[in-house]
């Protein structure tokens, strides 16, 4: 993960924000990364079995217009189910975006034939490039997923989604929980929403989000193995939780996807997870972070067509 320093949290205890601390808050973010560098030109350099599909733009002045990419497979076949993987839905989250790409650069061949793969690799741009879990509006797009999203991010992806849904077997929603969560994330949306900030832990370890109104415990178990071949899985708080929910297996915890509007549950697959890396780690390294991120898409693939949705 990039580092960025912490800024001063706008608004006054116990009153949520106007439009004043909103546009305070934005004036204090400040690009740290290139989303043309970083992302675009890996996606450019992909080869010739790759479709990039331009599915939107954001356009947020004075920082700018930001693209947006889906990336597919050009052997499409209407008659296999497909797959969608996710990331930077959170643009703080770098694994997300950087296991996304390494994913389609290395493995996404190996499936074609076997399913159609559709790849949105960095969701949110502007806040990929200024290390920050929210859009320029203040607004946290993996609470926004649903028709008519006040955040442009998450309506231009389930704008994409949503023709092809009914054909998904499988997403994954590649994540991160960082230090910075309890640092900085976490206070500035209790101040933005005008509640006191509750302090918590942060899991030391990747750990999964399955779905409370479609639990998978097999499908996420299979992804648990395989990444704890290459990163160590969260334990349990000493109350059994992590970040405050039940765990309910070895590194695995449930949210009620839909009804939080969370990106993992645009597509109705049967097979649905979000992914959660701790990069912070002193055991771990970027590059393991984005092999867990690999490791996890691999084996959420596999075992969808292993067991198909009947």
């Amino acid at each position: 993960m990039s580092s960025r320093s912490a800024v001063p949290i706008p608004g006054t205890p116990g009153r949520a924000w106007t439009v004043t601390e909103r546009n305070l808050w934005r004036q204090q973010q400040r690009k740290r990364r290139s989303y043309a560098d970083e992302v675009l030109g890996r996606i450019d350099a992909l080869g010739r079995g790759f479709e990039v599909v331009r599915y939107g733009e954001l356009n947020y002045p004075p920082d700018g217009r930001y693209p947006l990419f889906s990336i597919r497979n050009r052997t499409w076949t209407e008659s296999l189910p497909t797959a969608l993987v996710t990331g930077g839905v959170h643009g703080y989250e770098t694994s997300g975006v950087m296991g996304a790409l390494q994913f389609a650069e290395k493995y996404a061949g190996e499936y074609a034939g076997k399913l159609n793969l559709l790849i949105a690799p960095c969701v949110s741009p502007w806040a990929f490039e200024r290390i920050q879990r929210w859009n320029p509006d203040a607004i946290d797009p993996n609470r926004s997923f649903y028709a008519d999203s006040p955040a442009a991010e998450s309506a231009a992806l389930w704008n994409l989604v949503n023709p092809l849904r009914g054909n998904f077997i499988v997403h994954i929603d590649l994540h991160e929980t960082t230090d910075t969560d309890e640092s900085e994330f976490r206070p500035a949306l209790a101040a933005r929403d005008g509640v006191p900030f509750a302090p918590g832990t942060i899991p030391d370890g990747f750990y999964l989000v399955d779905d409370t109104e479609n639990p998978q415990p097999e499908f996420q178990n299979a992804i648990i193995d395989a990444v704890s071949q290459v990163t160590h899985i969260a334990p349990a708080d000493a109350d059994g939780t992590i970040i405050g929910s039940d765990v309910v297996a070895h590194g695995l915890i449930r949210y009620p996807l839909k009804r939080l509007g969370l990106c993992a549950s645009i597509t109705g697959a049967r097979y649905t997870t979000t992914t959660e890396v701790y990069p912070d780690s002193p055991r771990v390294s970027p590059e393991q972070c984005s092999a867990a991120q690999v490791a996890a898409v691999r084996a959420a693939l596999d075992f969808a067509l292993a067991n198909p949705a009947s």
